[in-house]
């Protein structure tokens, strides 16, 4: 028989044992290992160590909790736990401590996903691991963050492999009654609730389950609830799941829903409202036209509402690529805006402008979901040096005119949670440990893992439908004497599962060799969508079948945080290939260095930024004509990767001394561990944040009181109707030079001549750039210089610019002259998008019309 319904019972705990409660409810077991080491003192039989505090509890019986309720050596035990937890909620943190006051009250960092702990699958990859760590390490340091997400009902999906080795997928019910969830209510106990109008009349209600993560709050938005028609219960039924319309629900729900639900939440608890609103990707963007909507109910018009909201956004890009950013057909988010949709009293014209994609060189009928992250939001980051750089290249035409170093898009690197990723003995490795002591704590990682991987294998095989009589085998796969290299990431085409793969003799030579032998363990997971990846999947799994590989290689099915803390501390290298500059930034290297593991890497993400060879290998990338042609490019990178590991990588493991250690490669592992391992610090990313975006995107919206709202909203809208009429029309460079050049040291006058269009000199500045030039005359590494207005129009009504050159470099050397909107309340020069060049100088008119 068939339950009809399912329900949970919790455990009702005696009076003495109220603090497990607590305990069980914040995820900071997750990461804190003596809480963990309590919750395991009391699993019964059949659950596991390391388990959900949650699920040890509802398996507890009543005389076990009796006896411990009684039991004094305990109760000390659980009130030093429950004493150092308050201190940790309570007391001053860095934040705190910093010695200044003007930070943000709280911040709301919106995701679709967040890879807290195993215990709460609510994740696929890297973006919602980093975003789990992005809050832990908040909490860490004392920054007031809430978390807003949505919570799916079954999760992402578990992975498990057919016969063949095709990847399956299973979707189980997640009941939050089992996750360390609770419900938000409203002071008489009814569930707190909110609500999105949707075409038609209908509505999508949402209830709001909050997990507590350390000292910050995480509110996920659920529809599975008796008020929805059943379409719109299954909003938040998959991460990533469902077509289009069902993917822009969830969006809606995030983003404007995300809002209300924090609105009810610092309204019931008294939390402060948040003055920053975060945006991990453009997924939860539709919540800034949610504040645009709260501001125009207070009597602001669009465009002051929208300059507001602007001023307190943070907008954070993942993807490189454009295939990696949601689009959606204009007309149907028109159909869910407006008066009879999400956002009565916006006009809806405007709000789709905000995604229009045209200037990217897209298509003019699809609504971009970065395109509107990007204008609704003031400061924007990429996620790594290079992805900055990328993401700067890649956004350019929104900024028409200005170079793509000039365009106001940083990068923060990201960086992961040490306490949630680093194996307790690689921790325990202080800067005087020795060779021996070092070399020792890898084995026994790499041997925890070899065990694990056993475990694991023989599960996925039985699942595959082998007898357990023919899984004998799997008793000797891997060895924990032998140079371990580990892969798990998702599983696009562009990080290239198989690349190791394209000369699969020569892998089997390096996994055979009879002197310095490899083993590899690999994991990943394809989108349910993705055939190809799926493919991918298949094909590294056949190769790992072989009878004559197969205890020198493994593929393990359903990678996620729980494997992942495993994983990462027993592989002596990590592998990471992707096409450059395709990585935004690939945490995983990172969580691996924190363990003393090296890093085996083509120069991409974060580790074209901190790459030296103390910690690791970059593998060489093809460039030129070898790199546009697919096939040949692989094949190069390929061979550079075997060379690599047959040539340094496994001598320098096997090279050892007399005692048996091998000194170079334990050298490796201390620099990694005492130099790398700072700079990848999720407390490091969250610090950058903190200060460079945070505490002036609280200031500026803080500057933006309703009437510096609508006077710079009046300001921007007077300078665009103006722009057109702004043009550079005369300039004089250097004319008191020698015509052989200028002598280093020299200080040429620049005399410009500018229609300001009716503009004041107060509303522009007027530039010098120079630099170095190029054959065609191209300006790098440019300087400005601001020029100054020198007396009053001429009888055309030009005003003229007058300024100072410093040629302090040798060599070619370039100047031009530019005018620019200026303002106090602008946060970056190019804001605006506008800008006049000298005619043949370069630019596209007048830039987006939007800001």
């Amino acid at each position: 028989m068939k339950a009809i319904r399912r329900f949970t019972v919790r455990p009702v705990l005696p009076d003495p044992l109220r603090p497990l409660a607590d305990l069980a409810g914040n995820l900071r077991w997750s990461w804190h290992g003596p809480t963990r080491a309590l919750f395991d003192s009391l699993a019964p039989e059949g659950v596991p160590a390391g388990a959900d505090p949650v699920r040890v509890l509802g398996a507890l019986e009543a005389p076990r909790l009796a006896a411990l309720a009684a039991d004094r050596d305990f109760l000390d035990r659980l009130a030093g736990a429950a004493a150092d937890l308050d201190a940790y909620l309570t007391g001053p943190r860095w934040y705190q401590r910093r010695g200044t006051g003007d930070g943000p009250a709280a911040v709301a960092y919106f995701s679709p996903e967040f890879g807290v702990a195993a215990a709460l699958p609510q994740y696929s990859g890297g973006l919602g691991i980093l975003a789990g760590d992005h809050l832990k390490s908040a909490s860490d340091l004392g920054v007031p963050l809430i978390g807003v997400g949505l919570l799916y009902r079954h999760g992402y999906f578990r992975q498990s492999l057919g016969r063949d080795g095709w990847q399956q997928e299973q979707y189980p019910v997640l009941d939050p009654g089992e996750l360390p969830v609770a419900l938000l209510r409203e002071p008489g106990g009814a569930p707190a609730r909110i609500a999105l109008a949707l075409p038609g009349g209908r509505s999508l209600h949402a209830q709001i389950w909050v997990a507590r993560v350390g000292r910050v709050p995480l509110l996920m938005l659920d529809s599975d609830v008796e008020e929805n028609d059943p379409g719109e219960r299954g909003v938040t039924d998959r991460l990533y799941g469902g077509g289009s319309e069902h993917r822009l629900l969830q969006e809606l729900l995030l983003g404007v829903g995300g809002v209300r639900a924090v609105r009810a939440y610092t309204r019931i608890t008294g939390h402060p409202g948040p003055e920053v609103f975060h945006t991990n990707e453009g997924h939860a963007g539709f919540l800034g036209l949610e504040r645009v909507r709260e501001l125009q109910g207070e009597g602001l018009d669009f465009d002051a509402a929208l300059e507001a909201v602007r001023a307190g956004t943070v907008f954070t890009t993942h993807t490189p690529v454009p295939a990696g950013i949601d689009r959606f057909d204009r007309e149907l988010v028109a159909r869910h805006l407006g008066d009879d949709g999400v956002l009565p009293g916006l006009d809806t014209g405007r709000v789709l402008a905000l995604g229009d994609e045209t200037p990217l060189g897209g298509d003019p009928g699809v609504f971009n979901m970065a395109a509107m992250g990007l204008r609704l939001a003031q400061r924007a980051n990429g996620v790594s040096t290079l992805h900055g750089a990328v993401s700067r290249e890649m956004f350019a035409g929104l900024w028409p005119g200005f170079d793509a170093d000039e365009v106001p898009i940083t990068s923060v690197t990201n960086g992961v949670h040490a306490p949630t990723w680093t194996a307790p003995e690689a921790a325990a490795l202080g800067p005087d440990a020795s060779d021996r002591e070092i070399w020792e704590t890898r084995r026994t990682l790499r041997e925890r893992l070899v065990g694990d991987v056993r475990e694991r294998l023989r599960a996925s095989w039985l699942q595959r439908g082998a007898a357990a009589a023919e899984l004998g085998w799997t008793d000797g796969v891997l060895d924990p004497d032998v140079l371990t290299i580990g892969f798990a990431r998702r599983v696009p085409s562009y990080k290239r599962l198989t690349l190791m793969l394209r000369d699969p003799d020569r892998l089997r030579a390096l996994l055979l060799h009879p002197e310095r032998p490899v083993q590899l363990v690999v994991a990943g997971k394809a989108h349910p969508a993705d055939d190809g990846g799926k493919k991918l999947v298949r094909e590294l799994v056949r190769f790992a079948d072989d009878p004559r590989v197969r205890h020198r290689i493994v593929f393990l099915p359903d990678y996620g945080m729980e494997m992942a803390r495993g994983l990462y501390p027993g592989c002596d290298v990590w592998l990471n290939n992707p096409l450059r500059p395709l990585e935004a930034c690939g945490t995983s290297g990172m969580k691996a260095a924190l363990n003393g593991c090296l890093n085996l890497s083509v120069l991409d993400g974060w580790w074209d930024e901190w790459y030296a060879p103390e910690f690791g290998w970059a593998i060489p990338t093809a460039d030129g004509a070898a790199a546009a042609d697919e096939e040949r490019r692989d094949d190069l990178e390929a061979a550079a990767l075997y060379e690599l590991v047959e040539r340094r990588v496994a001598p320098r493991f096997y090279d050892r001394g007399a005692d048996g250690v091998p000194a170079a490669w334990t050298a490796m592992v201390r620099r990694t561990l005492a130099d790398l391992g700072p700079k990848v610090l999720a407390d490091r990313m969250v610090r950058e944040y903190t200060e460079r975006l945070y505490d002036p995107a609280a200031a500026a919206r803080r500057a933006l009181v309703p009437d510096r709202a609508r006077q710079l909203a009046a300001w921007k809208s007077r300078v665009r109707a103006a722009w057109p009429a702004v043009a550079v029309e005369h300039v004089e460079i250097g004319d008191d030079l020698a015509e052989a050049g200028a002598e280093l040291g020299a200080t040429p006058q620049v005399r410009v001549r500018v229609a300001l269009g009716g503009l004041a000199p107060d509303d522009v500045e007027v530039q010098a750039v120079t630099g170095r030039v190029d054959a065609e005359d191209t300006l790098t590494g440019t300087r400005t210089v601001a020029l100054k207005p020198a007396g009053g129009p001429d009888l055309e009504g030009r005003q003229p610019y007058a300024g100072t050159l410093e040629l302090d470099r040798t060599g070619s050397f370039g100047c031009t002259v530019r005018v620019l909107p200026a303002h106090p309340l602008l946060a970056h020069p190019a804001e605006t998008g506008l800008i006049a060049l000298p005619e043949g100088a370069g630019g596209e008119g007048a830039g987006v019309l939007l800001r």
